[in-house]
């Protein structure tokens, strides 16, 4: 079976590299050799001693090795000792204390020797030492008195124990002592005061020691220490004082440092290779001195220099000789500083340079031992051969010693031995074991077979041969079954076997065969690669700024090859997320709903397989508004000044912009906060400006990006002192309400506006241009006053001056005012009316003189009205239009004349008041213009060359008609338009026949009449003549008729078509090219009103049905009437009109559910009865595939009639089978309502009908058309 192997990263690649170097020197367990140490118990093994104590030794070997162990040098007879036992199959030793043996007894140096025919291995000497933790001594700590400002060390000097016990200081509640700058412990456990204070008072200062290894703690007696200053000296404390002492005292002083520890100016520090470097300094002095430290003529080393205890203790991890030198560290306060210069030197016990490695030769083949070592003195190097000193060792003339190496030539297979190599200086020694085994075997691999490797492509594969074989064997490589030797640069070929290919791609996978060959035998194996898609993260989480309460999420959307199962975990600070609910974690993003400022940090998506493993991170950001100011301060109170100053909250993540400073007056307005002023966000302190007699209080606002921050607690209370106003009333006017007054006015001060008690106003004023004196009052809790009997507008200069207890305020600056107005006494003259167009006239006045005006010139107004139209002579209600022009303009343009019509005008004077007189009406007329297009256009009485064309005559004639055009041309079943026929016609004329067209042809008119000026807008309209035996085209929409007005439009229509037709209005400006406006008409009627248009504009319009492609009714132009100077009345807003609309359409509703009844009950009309016996038999039924024209239609032209279909007046048609169409009830060919509900006229069969007669029937008016004609 094919064992898997995954190789997840390169770097496991290379750790398993590592471990194949060292498994590929293992002999076999199942050849012979000899010993080899696996495991043994530290140099230096503290043992607990109230435990057993086991000494550890294990080897291997074969033959299995047997053991034997050293004690001080000498053998220890492990079975004269009952408390001594060992492990079966092993060398641990197992010494047993807890049954009465005592672990002082077996302190010493241990030393484990493993044995067999081939050669001895020996172990590290081993020194045994119970560990110790002692109790303090007794000791009598008398109080420390000490003066505030002075330094104070409380010792510690914990007993000695083994291991060195821990320190720290706590007090009876088992709290630890706070420590700082100030107050710290040494690196020696006493407690360093730099300068003490009244609050280091207290009577239990308390040092523990803990012993790790019992698991015990150690507890010093309490320390009391008493803080005094010469101030708060009482006859207690000088009780307990000399003389001497109490004179000797004196107040509290700063003092430049001095060193605590170390004492002097220099010291000396030795540290071996590879520990960690710990110096200290602690300084007192006050104030607390702060400590720097540098290297003299270096740097110190980064990444490995650290800060502990308020940067007095450097730190310095995995020295070496280069970190030895000098190290100064610098106390400083602002009185002086003070240093100290420690050496350093760093020894260096022995480290492996090259340690000696097991050696595996063949009978006859030459190798070497290499040990080296270095340290600091140098070690010295001496060799062993199996455990005894290879001076005194058996000779073995294969072997020969030169210093660090050991040379093997011609080895047979008594050469077979274990050496030791020792090196050891001052600081230590290594000791490691080295076997020669002297073998002949044939080649073996020991990597099972057909073992699969996965990996990742572009990744290293690592493809393993791990062999044994003496003499060595050759190892080679061969892709395939029959693949030659692999070579070249794209393979690396390590010693132990192993196949690199550094950059393994998809084509890099398959069979791979190693083959380990030596002069005894050859052997191979082989080994599967497959090449896997990498992993990646093609959306990862991006940084975010979310608001405090706030919902974010992250994305991690992966790729992977689909053979591996990826798994996704996040981590938030490279930490496990939160155990909280608000965490959801999705297929491919996390989510945090309702964040807090404790979100705020890195997340990472990290996606594992079991070859990759990739990852991608993201900062949350957590910000709100800032938290408010506190600690708000006054300072530098003056009268009209003072300073503020704050500490700003945290400005949790968003900096802070600004600060907003508000006041509140607790004299004038208590509990309102007005605005003073503002400053940037790195400010703290504001120097604001006061006004007298005003009660102070201050808070502060922060602002950030993200909003205000709550206000801050107020600042306490300043008044300032009273003072005569500033400033006076602002906005002072003086306007008269009545022809013989003058109302002065101005706004009020603001309480603290008044700069004292006592406000208010020195009123003033008199006439301008005139020798007056000034008339004034004084006034308060007002902000008017009224001056009667005043002349009629005329101007007056006014003053208005505040003034309080304390005095006036500066003299106020004069501002212009009028009494009263009244109305205007006198009309515009000379009115001249200019006629521009039809539509457009001008009219001139002369001006009224000022004086006359009496008030403000506001303007003229232009009344106007039309008296009639010339072409009718008729009358209308009048309804007079208003145009107003502003200032002194003495002309004016009147718009929206009708054209051809009388109008009349006159001009009025406006002032403040109102109008004045009007001037004599003006007549004068308008010329003709275009008219607007014709009402209708209908066409009836199709034939098979003849149409009949009907027409109303414009809404609007707008002058004389002259004559009628008609226009029209034949269109093909392509869409293509004929040729262009025009026809003049009378102008009073309203119907035409046309003669001679061409059968079954669809023609397009156009129709438009005219006056002396020109033409006007056109209707289009189109019909087609009829073959014979075929119905004409439907359904169709036409007679659209449109009634303007200034901005909407009535537009009503004809339906004939299937039932249930949604209908939808388009228009838009005619000659525009912009789109049509579309608007859908509720439910199935047939008019509908456009709102919204501009008046005088022409517009063209059309009528079609939703969901029938292409069928609509052809254009409409019609023109909304002139722009109207005042409010008109919409007539469809009206209630009075909506209301007899719903009644008419009450009782239509209710004739046809009649209509409907009687029907249903199955019984025949008289009329039916009739029709039936005289059925015309030359009418043949429409055969059901000929029910369409052919001509001009478009898909929906193509299908057979529905049932039930209307079927109209002007048009020659096969009605389908039907019993309950409208058409029965009459809306078809011939068919009226009496005017008593009766139905009359000739009744059309299911399978029979006669003819239509155009010139004898009309159309009967359906319940739609009778609700059209009242639009």
């Amino acid at each position: 079976m094919m064992k898997k192997m995954s190789i997840p990263t390169s770097k496991a690649s290379l750790v398993l590299f590592l471990c194949q170097i060292i498994s590929a020197l293992d002999v076999p367990l199942d050849l012979s050799q000899p010993p080899t140490i696996t495991q043994q118990s530290p140099k230096d093994y503290i043992v607990d001693p109230r435990e057993n104590i086991v000494i550890q030794c294990e080897a291997k070997g074969k033959p299995p090795p047997s053991f034997s162990w050293t004690r001080n040098g000498t053998h220890f007879d492990i079975d004269k000792d009952a408390q001594v036992t060992m492990k079966p199959n092993s060398g641990t030793l197992v010494v047993n204390i807890m049954n009465g043996g005592k672990a002082e007894a077996y302190e010493g140096v241990y030393q484990c020797t493993a044995r067999n025919e081939r050669g001895a291995a020996i172990s590290n000497n081993i020194v045994i030492r119970p560990s110790r933790s002692p109790l303090w001594t007794k000791e009598k700590l008398e109080p420390n008195h000490v003066r505030e400002g002075d330094s104070l060390v409380l010792h510690c000097r914990p007993p000695v124990g083994l291991p060195p016990p821990i320190i720290f200081w706590m007090d009876n509640a088992f709290q630890r002592l706070p420590q700082s700058e100030r107050v710290s412990q040494g690196l020696n456990g006493d407690l360093y005061f730099s300068n003490v204070q009244p609050e280091d008072t207290r009577e239990d200062y308390i040092c523990y020691a803990r012993f790790n290894h019992t698991q015990t703690i150690q507890q010093k007696q309490p320390i009391s220490v008493k803080v005094f200053s010469m101030d708060s000296l009482n006859d207690t404390i000088a009780a307990n004082l000399s003389d001497t002492d109490i004179y000797g005292a004196k107040p509290v002083t700063e003092r430049q440092p001095v060193l605590l520890t170390p004492t002097g100016s220099t010291s000396t520090k030795v540290e071996l290779r590879g520990n960690v470097l710990l110096l200290e300094c602690i300084a007192a002095g006050l104030p607390t001195p702060v400590i720097r430290w540098i290297k003299e003529g270096g740097e110190l080393p980064a990444n490995r220099t650290f800060f502990e205890n308020f940067k007095k203790t450097l730190k310095i991890i995995d020295v070496s000789e280069a970190d030895s030198g000098n190290y100064k560290c610098i106390a400083r306060n602002t009185l002086g500083s003070v240093h100290h210069v420690i050496s350093v030197t760093v020894k260096a016990a022995p480290y492996w340079i090259t340690a000696p490695r097991n050696l595996v030769l063949s009978p006859g083949e030459d190798g070497t031992l290499i040990c080296r070592a270095n340290g600091n003195p140098k070690p010295s190097i001496s060799w062993l051969a199996n455990g005894v000193p290879i001076a005194i060792a058996p000779e073995d003339p294969s072997r020969k010693v030169d210093g660090d190496t050991i040379i093997f030539s011609q080895v047979q297979e008594r050469s077979s031995a274990v050496y030791q190599c020792n090196a050891s200086n001052e600081y230590g020694y290594l000791l490691a074991n080295a076997f020669v085994n002297v073998l002949a075997e044939p080649p073996r691999i020991l990597t099972p077979a057909n073992k699969l490797y996965q990996v990742i492509a572009d990744s290293p594969a690592l493809l393993d041969c791990a062999y044994f074989g003496s003499p060595k064997p050759e190892i080679e490589w061969f892709k395939g079954v029959k693949g030659s030797i692999l070579r070249g640069n794209e393979y690396v070929f390590h010693d132990n076997g192993t196949l690199e290919i550094p950059v393994a791609q998809k084509n890099s996978a398959g069979t791979y065969t190693c083959v380990a060959r030596n002069e005894l035998g050859k052997i191979q194996n082989e080994v599967q690669l497959e090449i896997k898609d990498p992993t990646m993260i093609i959306k990862q989480p991006e940084y975010k700024v979310i608001q405090r309460y706030g919902q974010v999420s992250f994305e991690c959307i992966i790729k992977h090859d689909s053979t591996l199962l990826p798994t996704v975990t996040w981590l938030k600070d490279n930490d496990e997320l939160p155990d909280d609910e608000r965490f959801l974690v999705g297929k491919d993003n996390l989510t945090i709903m309702n964040v807090t400022d404790k979100d705020d940090g890195t997340y990472t998506c990290i996606v594992n397989t079991t070859l990759d493993s990739v990852s991608a991170s993201a900062v949350l950001t957590v910000v709100a508004r800032p938290n408010p100011p506190f600690d708000l301060e006054l300072t530098g109170q003056l009268e009209r000044s003072i300073d503020l100053s704050w500490i700003p909250g945290d400005e949790n993540n968003s900096p802070i912009i600004n600060f907003v400073i508000e006041y509140e007056d607790a004299l004038h307005e208590p509990g309102v906060w007005h605005y003073q002023t503002e400053v940037p966000g790195t400010q703290t302190t504001a120097q604001l400006k006061l006004s007298p007699y005003v009660n102070y209080s201050f808070r502060v606002i922060a602002v950030n990006r993200i909003g205000r921050s709550q206000p801050s607690e107020p600042s306490e209370q300043y008044l300032t002192k009273s003072a005569s106003p500033d400033e006076n009333p602002a906005n002072v006017q003086g306007i008269g309400s009545e022809p013989d007054n003058l109302v002065i006015t101005w706004e009020p001060l603001k309480g603290f506006q008044s700069n004292g008690p006592g406000l208010q106003y020195k009123v003033s004023w008199r006439q301008k241009d005139v020798d007056d004196e000034w008339t004034s009052v004084i006034v308060a809790n007002v902000s008017k006053y009224i001056v009667s009997g005043t002349p009629t507008f005329v101007p007056y200069e006014v003053k208005v001056q505040a003034l309080n207890d304390l005095g006036y305020a500066p003299e106020p600056s004069e501002v212009i005012g009028h009494s009263g107005e009244d109305l205007p006494m006198v009309a515009p003259g000379n009115v001249q009316v200019h006629v521009i167009n039809s539509t457009l006239a001008k009219v001139h006045w002369d001006p009224v003189p000022l004086k006359t005006v009496r008030g403000h010139l506001q303007g003229y107004k232009v009344y106007y009205w039309k008296v009639q139209s010339l072409s009718r002579r008729s009358r209308r209600h009048i309804e007079k239009k208003i145009l107003t022009f502003r200032g002194n303009k003495t002309f004016g343009m009147l718009p929206g004349l009708e054209p051809y019509s009388s109008y009349k005008l006159n001009v009025r004077v406006v002032n403040g008041k109102g109008e004045g007189p009007a001037s004599p009406d003006k007549v004068f007329n308008t010329p003709e213009g275009v008219p607007s297009s014709p009402s209708f256009l209908k066409i009836t009485n199709p034939t098979l060359d003849s149409l009949t064309l009907e027409w109303g005559s414009p809404t609007h004639p707008n002058g004389v008609l002259t004559s009628y055009t008609l226009k029209f041309q034949p269109i093909n079943n392509t869409h293509e338009l004929g040729p262009l026929v025009e026809i003049k016609i009378p102008a009073n004329e309203s119907s035409l026949i046309l003669k001679n067209l061409n059968y079954s042809t669809r023609y397009k008119f156009y129709f438009n009449a005219q006056t002396s000026v020109g033409s006007g807008s056109q209707i289009t309209e189109e019909a087609v003549t009829i073959m014979d035996e075929v119905q004409p085209l439907y359904p169709r929409i036409r007679n659209v008729t449109t009634a303007a007005a200034e901005t909407y439009a009535n537009i009503s229509w004809e339906y004939e078509g299937p039932d249930h037709a949604n209908f939808y209005v388009e228009y838009g400006v005619a000659g525009s090219k912009e789109d049509w406006k579309k608007e859908i008409v509720n439910g199935s009627r047939s008019f509908f009103v456009l709102k919204g248009l501009t008046p005088g504009t022409a517009y063209k319009v059309r009528v079609g049905a939703e969901g029938l492609s292409g069928f609509r009714s052809s254009e409409d132009v019609f023109e909304t009437g002139p722009a109207m100077a005042s409010r008109q009345v919409d007539i469809a807003t009206q209630g009075w009109f909506i209301g007899l609309m719903c009644a008419v359409a009450l009782l239509i509703l209710i004739l046809l559910i009649v209509c409907f009844i009687r029907r249903n009950k199955g019984g025949k009309y008289p009329v039916k009865e009739k029709e039936d016996a005289h059925a015309d038999p030359e009418i043949q039924p429409m055969k059901e595939d000929d029910g369409t024209f052919g001509e001009y239609s478009d898909a929906e032209d193509h299908k057979p009639l529905k049932k039930g279909s209307r079927t109209p007046s002007d048009r020659t048609v096969k009605k389908e089978d039907s019993d309950d169409s409208l058409v029965d009830y009459g809306e078809g060919v011939n068919g009226q309502f009496n005017e008593d509900g009766s139905f009359i006229g000739q009744y059309s069969g299911k399978k029979e009908k006669e003819p239509a007669e155009g010139n004898e029937s009309s159309e009967a008016p359906s319940p739609v058309n009778a609700m059209n004609s009242f639009v």
